[in-house]
């Protein structure tokens, strides 16, 4: 039996994609990060999942190693893989921002920035019209402004507590992020029933 390969986001939005699979009567309730297993088979669903990093997701799925996906429009935004992107799943929901320390006065310039998302935030200040020193960060980007190594970040928030306690404010939001579907261009074709199948099924409760 041909299975529909999915990669499947480890972290935060996990058990979020998860609950969604459980409403549409797909019980994947075996699948943990604590297991040391890097896929699981649903023969009674049809179904492979893949166990992927975060920022993996959508270049499994633009590679063919993944039929389809669920990764975070900031992953999308960030590493640009052709994909499709076929649903908005209304899940993992946080902002993309500018944060700077909460002194720093309104209207400041800032010259340097330090952030994971180093594509996303250069394209966004030269839109501005503002050029700016991009420092990537793998990391805890809030430690850049404490130590004095940039003068703002560029990173995702969803509930600003963890900007709160490291002093910093939101100075300027780029754009709302949540968890899309998304599909290989050659699977969307080749798999366009099972795609389109649990794309429809997806659609009604997301």
């Amino acid at each position: 039996m041909e299975l529909l390969k999915i990669a499947f986001s480890k972290g935060r939005i996990l058990e979020e994609s998860l609950e969604l699979f459980q409403k549409i009567q797909m019980n994947l309730e075996e699948i943990s990060e604590s297991s040391r297993r890097l896929f699981f088979d649903f023969e009674d669903y049809g179904l492979r999942i893949i166990l992927a990093k975060p920022s993996d997701v959508s270049t499994y799925v633009e590679h063919g190693v993944a039929d389809v996906g669920i990764a975070g429009k900031d992953i999308l935004l960030e590493n640009k893989n052709e994909v499709f992107e076929l649903l908005d799943l209304n899940i993992g929901k946080c902002r993309m921002v500018v944060a700077a320390p909460s002194d720093m006065p309104e209207g400041a310039p800032i010259y340097r920035v330090a952030t994971s998302y180093p594509n996303i935030a250069e394209e966004h200040f030269i839109k501005q019209g503002f050029p700016v020193e991009i420092i990537k960060l793998h990391g805890s980007v809030e430690l850049g402004p404490i130590l004095g190594l940039s003068d703002a970040i560029v990173d995702i928030v969803s509930t600003g507590m963890t900007l709160k306690k490291n002093n910093l404010k939101i100075v300027e939001e780029i754009c709302p992020i949540s968890s899309r579907l998304i599909a290989n261009q050659v699977s969307f074709r080749i798999k366009s029933d099972m795609i389109l199948s649990l794309m429809e099924k997806l659609n009604k409760i997301a």
